[in-house]
Formats: structure tokens, sequence, C-alpha cells
């Protein structure tokens, strides 16, 4: 199994205590805070911290920082001769394949799946995810090539699925289990969850959930060229390959996302590159500073977590400094206390009793809600809430977060429906005043943690939906409803 990852302060390793107290406040201030971070420079761990409920030994979701993954999986796959950059996509699918595949889609070869450039005018996905027989990849082969392959960049995810497809029909296992031995197990990585298509086929574009080390020691591979201590896991020639220009996505309006794309890597400012996942998920590679950066979070501008890398961390990367004892305690107090606010307020007051007497019927403007209830505690409240795919009940601390599991689902997932599931959540409730019950829920394994706020005047409620990340931005959606009972 991988080696242990060793700590050295920030001034050892030539990074001011300072610049990373910076970064954590911006971030906190400009992006409303990360889920984790942990910085390596010179391949030792200069700075690590979780937002409490959050913690180091949980798994996130990855969304499509999955891709550089499954980018990886093709270049050992190469490495085995199992396949080339040149072959063309149609030959690992002739039962798949259109009776008469049009000229585009025929010359359309591995090394367009991997760099974007597959000729599709839009991503595949809402094909795929549409295809009632669960045949993904008939439906990406079906869409239509509009550009020939090589000349237009557009982020498909579909294509990064195909490359799964391709690599276990090549070796008979989802991608997940051909790098266990090979990738996961030599960087200490436990076997992860990683979803699938309703065909077996892992989903390639999204779906891995890893623990943010994991993040930082594939990261560290990459920097290193393919080596983890004295064993070379990936082909140097393949590393530089991977992330390299490949399309160019100049076109795209936020700096970090037009300065090129390479296999399943997106190039960034100052000569970096990384892979990346939606609501902020990060595997950021500085090979001029030799440094890699792992992040997850929940935000909505991606680019304002990169400006503060740029800000605050890069440019202090420097030669071994002093010892600033004040500083590094200083950070390490900074980073032991990291959290997201739980609900703050007052306990239980006189009128909270009979607001919890009764059960609260949402009328038609409720997003999908029949019905919820509030059982008061000492020390917090459970919230029951009744909609089309059963009854769920979430344990509230007061002012506290406080862990459970829960069958509610508020999560943006691009994932099939897969029914009512026990996922886990902490969540906190408070009364900001008399009428107001305030209850956050922190889906402490995904990027979402959503916020209710509910006001009660005597039988009428006013219900506000706040999320901080989706898929349909971070905006509030309100309802109302009226007690009954």
């Amino acid at each position: 199994m991988g080696q242990e990852l060793a700590s050295a302060a920030p001034e050892t390793v030539g990074i001011p205590s300072r610049a990373i107290l910076s970064f954590v406040d911006a971030v906190e201030e400009r992006c409303g805070g990360l889920h984790s971070m942990m910085l390596l420079r010179h391949g030792q761990v200069a700075a690590a911290g979780w937002w409490r409920p959050y913690g180091p030994q949980r798994e996130h979701m990855l969304f499509s920082l999955s891709k550089s993954f499954t980018s990886t999986a093709v270049g050992l796959a190469i490495t085995e001769g199992l396949l080339t950059l040149d072959d063309p996509v149609l030959r690992f699918f002739p039962q798949e394949a259109p009776a008469r595949p049009s000229r585009n889609l025929a010359a359309m070869q591995v090394r367009h799946l991997l760099s974007m450039n597959t000729g599709h005018d839009e991503d595949t996905i809402p094909l795929l995810l549409r295809r009632r027989d669960g045949d993904w990849a008939k439906a990406f082969l079906s869409a239509p090539v509009k550009h020939k392959p090589g000349s237009h960049f557009v982020y498909n995810s579909g294509a990064s699925y195909m490359l799964s497809a391709i690599v276990q029909r090549l070796t008979g296992m989802p991608i997940v289990e051909y790098l266990q031995p090979r990738l996961f197990d030599p960087l200490g990585i436990e076997p992860p969850l990683w979803e699938t298509c309703p065909r077996g086929v892992n989903a390639g574009g999204w779906g891995l959930n890893l623990k943010t080390e994991d993040i930082a020691r594939f990261g560290q591979l990459y920097l290193q060229k393919g080596r983890w201590g004295d064993q070379r896991l990936l082909p140097e020639a393949w590393v530089n390959e991977a992330t390299s220009f490949h399309s160019d996505n100049s076109y795209r309006e936020v700096p970090d996302w037009q300065q090129g794309y390479g296999f399943q890597f997106w190039l960034c400012r100052h000569g970096a590159y990384r892979g990346d996942g939606a609501f902020g998920q990060y595997c950021l590679v500085m090979p001029a500073q030799d440094a890699v950066l792992a992040i997850t979070s929940g935000v909505s501008d991606m680019q304002a977590v990169l400006d503060q890398v740029w800000q605050h961390l890069l440019p202090a990367m420097g030669e071994p400094l002093p010892e600033d004892v004040a500083a590094r305690q200083a950070l390490a107090k900074r980073l032991e206390g990291l959290e997201l606010a739980p609900a703050r307020g007052e306990a239980n007051p006189p009128a909270a009793a009979e607001i919890a007497g009764g059960r609260w019927i949402m009328a038609e403007d409720a997003p999908g809600i029949k019905s919820m209830s509030f059982a008061l505690q000492p020390d917090g409240c459970v919230l029951t809430v009744r909609d089309r795919a059963g009854t769920h009940r979430v344990t509230c601390g007061l002012g506290d977060w406080r862990e459970g599991t829960t069958t509610l689902d508020i999560a943006a997932t691009r994932t099939l429906p897969r029914g009512a599931i026990e996922r886990p959540v902490a969540a906190s409730a408070a009364w900001t005043d008399a009428h107001t019950l305030v209850v956050k829920l922190c889906f402490y394994k995904t990027p979402f943690h959503p916020t209710l706020t509910c006001r009660f005047e005597g039988d009428e409620g006013r219900f506000t939906f706040r999320a901080n990340a989706g898929w349909d931005g971070s905006g509030a959606v309100e309802w109302s409803g009226r007690r009954r009972g």
C-alpha cells in the first residue's frame, strides 16, 4: 500500500504560514468556504484542513474530477498494449454502431474522446440518461457528429463514459477494479465507490468518491511524472501527453477554462493543470512550484477558488523560510477549528410547542413536498418530510451539528433515480426569533448543505429552501403551507 505522506512546517517547504491563513480567510469570505484542502509542496503536507462536519476519513463526490482517473485507466491500458490513441471508436462497439455511420463518426478516435473534440456540438449526457434500455454506448453513437473530430472542443461527459466502456470491453472489468491494483493500491487508496450505468459500466465522467488525501496523492503522482516511491506507475510519456494542450477552448469566458484541454485534464494559467469537478472539486498540480493542492467544496463560482490560489498561495511559494512560530501556531489553530456554521439562535421559545403540535400541509407551490412536521427535543428537533418518494426524518441538533442518516434526498446529483436510500447527514436547527426556525442540512459526502427557513404566523407558514450549490444554481425556492391538527 502507499507510503505515508510526510508533514512539514509550511516555512520549511518555502510557504509562509500567513499566506495559507490568508487563503483560508479569502475562500471563506469570497467563496463561502470549502469542505477540505490539502496542500503539498516538495512531496510533503504543508497544510490540511476540513470544515466540520466534513472530515479526513470521509469520501467526497468528485463529479468530473473522475474524468482524470478515467484518463489514467486509458493510459495504463495503452501501456499494456490493449489499444492505441489512433484506434477508431467504432472498433470497440460493433453491435452498438449505426448501420450506416457518418463519415465524422467513423473518423472519431480514442484521442478525440480523451481531448473532448469528438465533433459533437453539445454534451451527449442528456441522450445517455434518457436511453430507456440503458445502452449508453448506443445512445452516444447515435448522436449527430456535426464537426470533423479533432476540430471542435465541447465538454462532453459522454466521451468520458465511452472511454470507461472501452477499457471495460478490453479488460473484462469496470475501470474501478482495473485501477485498484495498478493505481489505487500503490497510492494507498482503499477500494472506492464509482457509480455505474444501468449496464454496469463505471460512469467515467463522474461518480467517483474519494478522500481529500486520495486526491492529493493522485496529484502528487502526476507531479512526479508517474513515479510513486521506488515504483513507476505511469509512463512519463503518458503524463506529459495527458497534461499537454490538445484542444483549443479559448472561446470560453472564464480564464482558467480557456487555457486549453489535455486528456481529461484542464490546463490553467501559471503553467499549472488540474482535474476538476462540479461545485469545486480540484486536483491542482503546479509543476513550477513543485506543489499540489487538493480541494473539495460546494461552491457556485469555481473560478473564484482558483483566483484565491493564484493570489495568496502561488506567489508565496519560494525558498525555505525562517521559522515563524506564532504564524504556524495561528494556522494550526485556524485549521483545527474549521467548520461550516451550524444554525445559531435560541432554545425552543414558548411558541415552539404550539407550532410543533400539528402537521403543516404544503400548498401547490411547494417543490414536491406534501407535508412537514417538527417534533421538539430539549437539545434539538426531528424534522419529518413527506413527499412523492415517501416519509423521511432528519434529527437536528439545537445550535450544533448532529450526525445521522436520512432518506430525504435533496442533493443535485446526476445519478439515475435509485429510490429512497439512507444517506449520511449532519443537521442543526435553531430559532432565530419566536416564530422562525432555521434548519441546516449537510450531506457531508456530497457538496450539498442546504438551508430551510420556516416562518410561522398562526396557522400560516412560509418556507424558504436555499441550496449552497446545484445544477440550477444556488437560488432560493419559496412556498407556503397551513397547519392541520
